[in-house]
């Protein structure tokens, strides 16, 4: 991982952690043969693409931005001979040099109108010559002005005032482009985004998920306003109508996911542990009909007696066993027999793989709150039968390399990247499972989801209670015709995994209530209340392929 050193200012010269250059702990392993997988360029149906993530620094600041550490702007260095640059990049200063950009070389056989041209000019998009903090020297970020018919797709950073070269960059045609959007907000010159002022941001395509063609270029976008404020830049767009002959083949994605699988600690007192799905229905799950509510049906161990797609109309629901010591076993789950469920999915015009890894539990515990210097246990509220978690692995298609990692939280979520997590056993990430509640994190530590010294303990911390995904697990779902899978039974149970609980919030918001002081009793109140329907576990809940993000991009 690629450590904090310190931070370079005015009367010391110390380097930012941008001076140095995350690696995976592990070198990549060999990749089985078939497909376009890791075979280093993509074609985007005339316009072959390539990663490099060899940089030359151009310019840096050393304010603002995350953490004040300010951000380096950088050339992609050691571009393949035949490929030209389409854009140049930046880093914030508070975190390893991790990243890429992605080079184009023209595959369309047309001399006249091929995939890139030169841009006939560069509008000056800003300057830092009136900035007041510390920097290197003065820098420029140029616009390409595209030729028509064509778009930029980057910008262009210099230490001059003088126009770059019309050579230093190739502009897109159009139809290999597509709407993108800012996302991560990398420098600005204070400690947050200034409305007012220049902004720098990653891109990404404006829309996203299985079907969805455009690309990441990896390029930086800078401009005055906030995310939101206009902009001139295009993502890139896969037109090959075979777009997913990148991704990985059944014993490619074997070999991804036994290189990064991840080692997922569970809390010291953590009570509710996850099972595989099998374990589950084989140790006396039910399923209810609505107006048959008092003959349930014992489920098939693999659910072939599940009610199969429609839609989740209140029709039918799963329950623990009725037997109150063998509801009781059933809830704590089964450690031993629990299993990682893995949907694999095309993202960023099939530049990326996002491999989700999907676990389940028998049951969501009672959570904890803390309110100021108050912890208070939070009874039924929160308390559901079945939960389904994830965390999401993101693997370059160009390479193989882990880029990124998503952690699931309740109704939300956070990707990080590989530079920021933690690894065991070689390449495989650490994952952080909180008490109870089962939200994933990428370091041990309380979290609090609230605000104002009030909210919901998330608590992480390692025990010898842990999985390691890597040893039981199975492939549920491909979004793509080349690895094909059978899907079982259950992942296409669309009702819900547990009944409606009926509780009286009055009565629990009460319960806890009274062991607090009038004011922080009012605020506690009004926290509660304002919990989605989803934390405070009144509906049961429903399966992954039920949710929001299973066919678009989480992050």
């Amino acid at each position: 991982m690629g450590n904090r050193l310190s931070h370079t200012c005015a009367d010391e010269n110390i380097a930012d952690p941008i001076e140095t250059t995350f690696k995976l702990p592990c070198p990549l392993p060999t990749w089985p043969p078939g497909s376009g997988f890791a075979s280093g360029s993509i074609n985007l149906g005339g316009l072959r693409v390539r990663q490099v993530s060899s940089f030359n620094k151009i310019w840096a600041t050393h304010e603002g931005g995350p953490d004040n550490l300010g951000a380096t702007f950088f050339e992609p260095s050691q571009v393949p001979e035949g490929f030209s640059v389409l854009g140049f990049y930046c880093q914030p200063n508070n975190q390893a040099l991790h990243g890429w950009i992605l080079v184009g070389k023209d595959e369309t056989n047309d001399p006249s109108n091929g995939a890139l041209k030169e841009p006939i000019d560069y509008t000056p998009t800003w300057n830092s010559e009136s900035l007041q903090v510390n920097r290197d020297g003065d820098g420029y970020i140029w616009c390409p002005v595209p030729p028509e018919g064509y778009a930029a797709a980057g910008h262009v950073m210099t230490t001059s005032p003088e126009k770059p070269s019309t050579d230093r960059i190739r502009c897109v045609r159009s139809d290999f482009t597509d709407q993108c959007e800012s996302n991560t907000w990398i420098w600005g010159p204070g400690k947050a985004i200034d409305t007012n002022g220049i902004n720098v941001f990653t891109t990404r395509p404006a829309s996203r998920g299985t079907q969805a063609r455009g690309a990441c270029l990896g390029t930086f976008i800078a401009k005055n306003g906030g995310k939101d404020s206009p902009h001139s830049l295009a993502c890139l767009k896969n037109n090959d109508p075979d777009y997913t002959h990148s991704m990985p083949n059944r014993g490619q994605i074997e070999t991804i996911f036994q290189a990064y699988a991840p080692f997922i600690y569970f809390h010291p007192e953590e009570s509710f542990f996850p099972c595989s799905v099998e374990w589950f229905f084989s140790n006396g799950a039910l399923l209810y009909h609505k107006g048959e509510e008092s003959n349930p049906v014992k489920i098939d161990p693999t659910g072939s007696n599940l009610p199969q797609g429609g839609s989740n109309d209140g029709e039918y629901w799963m329950d623990l066993p009725v037997d109150r010591r063998e509801k009781g076993r059933v809830k704590r789950g089964d450690l031993q027999s629990s299993q990682a469920y893995l949907h694999v999915k095309p993202m960023n015009g099939a530049t990326f793989t996002d491999v989700a890894i999907w676990l389940f539990y028998p049951f969501n515990g009672p959570g904890r709150a803390k309110v100021e210097f108050f912890d208070v246990l939070l009874g039924r509220i929160g308390q559901h039968v079945c939960d389904w978690e994830h965390v999401t692995l993101r693997v370059s298609n160009f390479t193989g390399e882990l880029w990124s990692a998503y952690f699931s939280q309740h109704s939300k979520g956070v990707s990080v990247d590989a530079s920021e997590l933690e690894f065991h056993s070689g390449n495989k990430i650490v994952v952080y499972s909180s008490r109870h509640g089962h939200t994933t994190y990428s370091k041990p530590g309380l979290v609090l989801q609230g605000n104002g010294g009030i909210g919901i303990r998330n608590d992480t911390k390692k025990s010898e209670n842990f999985m390691d995904t890597g040893v039981n697990y199975s492939i549920v779902a491909v979004d793509y015709p080349n690895a094909p899978v059978n899907e079982p039974p259950w992942l296409n149970y669309f009702r819900r995994w547990g009944p409606t609980i009926s509780y009286d919030l009055n009565r629990e918001i009460e319960k806890v209530g009274k062991f607090l002081p009038g004011k922080l009793k009012s605020a506690f109140e009004k926290f509660v209340r304002g919990l989605p329907r989803e934390i405070l576990g009144e509906e049961g809940p429903t399966g992954p392929k039920v949710k929001d993000f299973w066919s678009g991009d989480e992050r």
